[in-house]
């Protein structure tokens, strides 16, 4: 890693007064082996449903990031040790879960860097509900198909292109 989120922020200062880089609210807990990481978005929107979540990351990642929007339920995990396997197996960076995850001893010995809100030993139904590749809305930002996400220990920050590191 050659960045650092508050690098990019002390770089673009302009980008964030503007609104057009956005920093993500909240205390994140961090997971998996991979601290920082930064690519293009996918997104997925579920509700304690993650079956387009499975069906995401058994797809090529090609370097990006999946960010789901779990509606930020506490009730049931959008990602587990056997997901987050497949997802860094199939090339993802990093996922970020606007909601519960669980298995997290599995996540942290797999190269993939994962935030999340919380944890929740419950897994999730499987009624094949929810969408990908539609804007999500949480924590003080907007995320569009084709943004990029920088993801370190200090902070998450959602542009809608790559950056220039500085």
């Amino acid at each position: 890693m050659n960045w650092s989120t508050t690098d990019l922020c002390d770089a673009y200062e302009d980008l964030l007064d503007s609104g057009e880089l956005q920093i993500v609210q909240g205390a994140w807990l961090a997971f998996g082996a991979r601290q920082a990481f930064s690519g293009p978005v996918r997104l997925a929107r579920a509700f304690e449903d993650n079956s387009v979540v499975a069906a995401a990351l058994q797809e090529a990642g090609q370097g990006a990031v999946l960010v789901v929007d779990g509606g930020g339920s506490m009730r049931r995990a959008m990602l587990g040790g056997n997901l987050a396997r497949a997802a860094a197996a199939n090339g993802w960076v990093g996922i970020v879960v606007h909601g519960a995850v669980r298995d997290v001893e599995e996540i942290d010995a797999t190269a993939i860097g994962v935030r999340a809100l919380g944890l929740c030993p419950r897994r999730t139904a499987k009624r094949g509900l929810g969408k990908r590749d539609v804007p999500v809305s949480f924590c003080g930002v907007t995320m569009r198909p084709g943004c990029w996400l920088y993801v370190d220990r200090d902070s998450m920050l959602v542009s809608p292109r790559e950056l220039q590191r500085p």
